[in-house]
């Protein structure tokens, strides 16, 4: 876990326009809060730049570790994982009933990491992330756990 210097040291380097990249060969990742909306990056996806200058808060996901990306080959992959993570959010989000939309980040949360992971993480993160309200991700929740008493 990252201490909250260490958050504020890297909401700073990203409010600054620098370039980073999560650790491809870890399961980890980085919730971007922003004003209106969340984004997630993955393993291997780039953060910084213009992208995310407007970034209020961070959230480390799993045991999060950052790279400096190499100019060239290695920083133009990360921008090409850096889109795909994009996409999956907005396939998520055109789903037009939200318990759907929360049901199905819930599911890849406890996917990519575990289950123990995703329940760190309240619902408005996850809220944020798909165009719900924190309470449609709290029903979700407990409608799952209901069902496996």
């Amino acid at each position: 876990m990252l201490s909250p210097l260490d958050k504020d040291t890297i909401l700073a380097q990203l409010k600054e326009g620098n370039l980073l990249m999560v650790n491809p060969r870890r399961r980890n990742g980085l919730i971007l809060r922003k004003t209106y909306h969340g984004d997630f990056a993955g393993p291997g996806a780039i953060i910084g730049g213009v992208f995310d200058q407007d970034v209020e808060q961070i959230i480390p996901v799993g045991s999060l570790s950052l790279l400096v990306p190499t100019p060239g080959p290695e920083r133009e992959k990360a921008y090409l994982i850096r889109r795909q993570w994009v996409r999956l959010l907005q396939q998520i989000t055109e789903k037009p009933v939200p318990e759907d939309r929360a049901q199905v980040i819930l599911n890849q949360f406890e996917h990519w990491f575990d289950l123990d992971t995703a329940a760190q993480l309240t619902d408005e993160v996850f809220a944020d992330l798909v165009g719900v309200l924190p309470q449609t991700i709290a029903r979700v929740r407990n409608r799952v756990n209901r069902s496996e008493i």
